[in-house]
């Protein structure tokens, strides 16, 4: 897949020639960063598949060319005035300079994926902390405490991959009805329990959008 943009379009800046372009991710809806480029830079972003913006001090430069940290373009869209460039992007690293993922906090609303994910892996992580815990104490006793179904479900492989299972055949029997609002609800519960079993062998939802991600650029 190769991004495209008419140039032509675009209302650069009359004074310094430059757009401004946002930055997100092409997987989690986040923004990373936001830079200016002018035309060159946007027909080498277009040409090599690979962002490349405009600044007063680095001239014309290519994210990541120092750091690694590349920027895979997926897709540019100029806005209703012509004036900014939404560049949705496969990042190799983080984007700020800093070392963060991206410039801004983590305040941005984020994908339904990965919100879901982030959901998940929490619970994932609670539940090692507490196993640390009462490791730790040596005692056999164990507190009991509420018990989310995420989590029963992290901690038990059976009822996870069973599930799995109830909720294909679920999607399976709703779209063999052709009932849409049934089936948009069994496929969201299957989603959620094959992002919980994701979890738990160390991988996530993300990661799969980015798979595909990775396939459209084929």
């Amino acid at each position: 897949m190769s991004a495209r943009l008419n140039l032509d379009a675009v209302r650069f800046d009359k004074d310094g020639g430059t757009v401004v372009v946002v930055a997100q991710d092409a997987v989690t809806g986040r923004v990373l960063m936001v830079a200016n480029s002018d035309r060159e830079a946007l027909e080498r972003t277009i040409e090599t598949g690979e962002m490349h913006y405009r600044s007063r001090t680095r001239g014309l430069w290519r994210k990541g060319a120092t750091s690694g940290n590349v920027q895979r373009v997926v897709s540019l869209t100029l806005d209703c005035d012509g004036d900014t460039v939404l560049a949705r992007v496969i990042s190799a690293g983080p984007a700020c300079h800093t070392g963060a993922a991206a410039c801004f906090d983590g305040s941005g609303a984020p994908s339904v994926w990965s919100a879901l994910a982030a959901t998940i892996s929490r619970r994932h992580s609670e539940m090692k902390a507490e196993s640390a815990v009462t490791a730790g104490s040596g005692s056999s006793e164990r507190q009991e405490k509420p018990r989310s179904y995420t989590r029963e479900l992290l901690g038990d492989r059976n009822l996870r991959l069973k599930k799995i299972g109830e909720e294909s055949g679920e999607l399976i029997a709703a779209c063999a009805d052709g009932d849409a609002a049934r089936s948009a609800e069994e496929a969201a519960d299957l989603i959620y329990h094959i992002g919980v079993a994701l979890e738990a062998v160390g991988s996530s939802l993300d990661i799969v959008a980015g798979v595909l991600q990775e396939r459209s650029l084929a």
